[in-house]
């Protein structure tokens, strides 16, 4: 059984310009002890999509699902008590923004020892002492040396790199189930980048833990998910395994992602010019009629005037009237089962 099955996911917020629709019928499918990559560009709704699966949704959103379930339970049933409850042991979020995300007026220490489960197997006059030795262990392990000042810092006196380190270090403490890293190495060095990854891998592999990466470097992604999810625009144009994908996008969009990454193997290429699509993301104002690429897709006929559905191949999902390397599928979208 699926750790968290998501179909037909529809966000539409409110905004001076009428409601538009953020996310539509988004579906996504996350196994228990799997690292699922999230990618795509700036826009394309992967925050929204976490805050929506850690039930913290905004003040003019409206959410609509045909099945939304976390482990057997139903996520859409929940009260807002529920869902906190199973955010603080189960589910955790590494957010994009740290400056924003820590409390200013509490030490960083604090927050993390909050945030930390109590050893119910030593005396509790010993817990406070074993809390912070360990929420010093967790800081180390995410590449903070000087972990005494930290911890008796605040949010404000640390640099970004530094608070991405602490909210990383709050979000694994707890060992939760589901660990969703949106950005997660956002303002570090590359060789502190690499050690975050192999911590997230660790806990993957140790206590399978499930983790939901979200980044905008499908490069990255590939080296470390088992599954790749290509979101543009709100929807979701390619899934499938890592692999496959890599070998053979059958989406154009997913095509150029692959297209824009760089060639190291030959020494010119830095010199030339890199694939690009022609033209920007649409605002969510103006999205346009159809597949909402059509505008910038080399593919793009008369009947991408018309929605793709999503359609499913073996192990693959792609939502193109065209597709590279397959048939054309004109298959319905996944309804509720």
């Amino acid at each position: 059984m699926p750790l968290l099955d998501i179909r037909n996911l529809t966000i539409e917020l409110d905004t001076p310009h009428g409601r538009v629709k953020a996310l539509e019928r988004v579906s996504l499918t996350l196994n228990p002890g799997e690292i699922h990559g999230l990618v795509g560009e700036s826009g394309s709704g992967r925050t929204l999509l976490a805050k929506a699966i850690l039930g913290i949704p905004g003040h003019n959103w409206t959410v609509q699902a045909d099945r939304m379930m976390w482990d057997g339970q139903n996520l859409m049933e929940m009260s807002a008590r529920q869902r906190r409850a199973l955010m603080g042991c189960e589910m955790a979020m590494i957010f994009q923004d740290p400056m924003s995300s820590l409390d200013p007026a509490i030490s960083v220490g604090a927050q993390l020892i909050e945030a930390m489960p109590e050893n119910k197997t030593i005396s509790w006059w010993k817990r406070a002492a074993d809390k912070r030795i360990n929420a010093q262990q967790w800081l180390h392990k995410v590449g903070i040396k000087n972990t005494q000042k930290v911890m008796s810092s605040y949010a404000w006196e640390l640099s970004d790199g530094e608070c991405q380190k602490v909210m990383i270090a709050i979000a694994v403490a707890n060992k939760p189930r589901l660990l969703i890293a949106d950005e997660p190495t956002n303002s570090m060095e590359l060789r502190t980048q690499a050690q975050i990854f192999r911590l997230l891998s660790k806990l993957n592999q140790l206590q399978n833990v499930s983790i939901l990466l979200i980044s905008h470097e499908l490069e990255t992604l590939s080296q470390w998910c088992d599954r790749l999810s290509v979101m543009y625009s709100g929807q979701i144009m390619e899934s499938g395994p890592t692999a496959d994908v890599i070998a053979q996008p059958y989406h154009p969009y997913t095509k150029a992602l692959l297209d824009n990454i760089p060639d190291y193997s030959n020494a010119e290429h830095h010199k030339t010019m890199m694939h690009t699509l022609p033209g920007s993301a649409p605002a969510l104002q103006h999205l346009p009629i159809g597949c909402r690429l059509g505008p910038r897709c080399p593919q793009a006929q008369k009947h991408c005037v018309n929605q793709p559905s999503l359609c499913h191949q073996k192990d693959r999902y792609f939502a193109c009237h065209f597709p590279y390397h397959n048939e054309p599928c004109h298959d319905e979208p996944l309804t509720k089962s």
